[in-house]
């Protein structure tokens, strides 16, 4: 107990203080050198002693000082994740990732999103570099290049997904978009559809990526006069008026940007009276949480988020270790069918 001044009663009272190092040394009895041996988990240290130690910092409630570790050790073993928003489940799967990969590591994580605002995720940024993470992973495509090479000065950064040019000093990992979209047209194809619409509410790297592998798919085909965006970046009400429109000149198959998207068409779809796969085909893209739970189960285009997430944690140990090149690395895509969409054979059993 430590004694201090009680200004308010004008006496002496006695008030807690943090046990220390030394506290547990004390009643452990042994010194202080061994406390700290066995608290990082050091082979020389009996497994007496340990146990003895162990229990002695269980009984002292006594909490390793993190702040005074990495005045030491030049690091604070966090790294930092920065998300443009919780309301997306692939951006959640891949911090998830992100931490699991971490915790492996012996690496702690601290989280922040900034709700689709670019100056709230530059600000969250700045405060997570202002804690002194050892790195950065950004889950993000709002963050412009200036401030990723900016946070690149500061401290290690991987970019999960895309950016516009790559960024100097900055690592990324993404997917192949362009693929994946093509995996997407290819299975509608091969059910018998023609007249295949996109739903996009983003130009973003990854969403226009999507957008440019649709429309070399559809040319491919031979369809690209029967492409159609259906463009949501300008009004996200307005999707039941262009769904209708679109069914009304005889699409019948929607691939979404993402699988929140996907969601959206299959029940403004439901709205319009028509069922899925039976009056229309839709498949998203993430293949995340949403598209394993809706029924009909969604048909998507799977990141291997936790691919990614491990990818991004391995990137930022190499940096921390030394490296100086850049690396960026692309994961090759899968399409996830499950029940949004007609298989092949049901096409030509319909057909016949």
């Amino acid at each position: 107990m430590v004694t201090v001044a009680g200004p308010l009663w004008g006496k002496m009272v006695d008030m807690p203080h943090r046990p220390t190092i030394n506290d547990v040394a004390a009643h452990a009895g042994v010194s202080k050198s061994l406390v700290s041996l066995a608290l990082r988990g050091d082979a020389g240290v009996g497994e007496a002693a340990r146990t003895r130690i162990l229990e002695s910092a269980d009984a002292l409630g006594y909490r390793s000082n993190i702040l005074a570790r990495s005045l030491r050790q030049g690091r604070t073993m966090t790294i930092g994740v920065v998300l443009s928003s919780l309301t997306n489940p692939y951006h959640t799967e891949v911090a998830a990732a992100v931490e699991e990969a971490a915790e492996h590591e012996g690496l702690s994580v601290l989280l922040a999103h900034g709700t689709h605002r670019r100056d709230r995720l530059d600000a969250r940024i700045d405060l997570l570099l202002d804690l002194s993470v050892d790195g950065l992973v950004v889950v993000s495509s709002w963050i412009g290049a200036e401030a990723l090479e900016r946070a690149g000065r500061r401290a290690p950064v991987v970019m999960v997904g895309r950016t516009e040019d790559k960024v100097p000093g900055v690592d990324s990992v993404n997917n192949d978009d362009e693929h994946g979209a093509s995996l997407a047209i290819d299975h509608f194809l091969a059910a018998g559809h023609t007249r295949i619409a996109h739903v996009s509410a983003s130009s973003r790297p990854s969403g226009a990526a999507r957008r440019r592998g649709y429309l070399r798919a559809m040319d491919t085909a031979g369809l690209d006069g029967n492409a159609r965006i259906i463009d949501r970046s300008t009004d996200a009400e307005a999707l039941p008026n262009q769904l209708s429109e679109a069914l009304a000149d005889g699409f019948d198959a929607f691939f979404a940007r993402n699988d929140v998207e996907a969601l959206d068409v299959m029940a403004a779809a439901a709205d319009l009276g028509h069922e899925v796969p039976e009056s229309i085909g839709v498949i998203g893209y993430d293949d995340s949480a949403l598209a394993r739970r809706a029924r009909p189960g969604l048909t998507s285009v799977r990141q291997h988020a936790e691919v990614l997430g491990a990818r991004a944690v391995e990137l930022l140990r190499s940096r921390i270790g030394g490296r100086s090149d850049d690396i960026h690395d692309v994961v090759e895509p899968r399409l996830r069918v499950r029940t949004s969409t007609r298989s092949p054979a049901t096409a030509a059993d319909d057909a016949g």
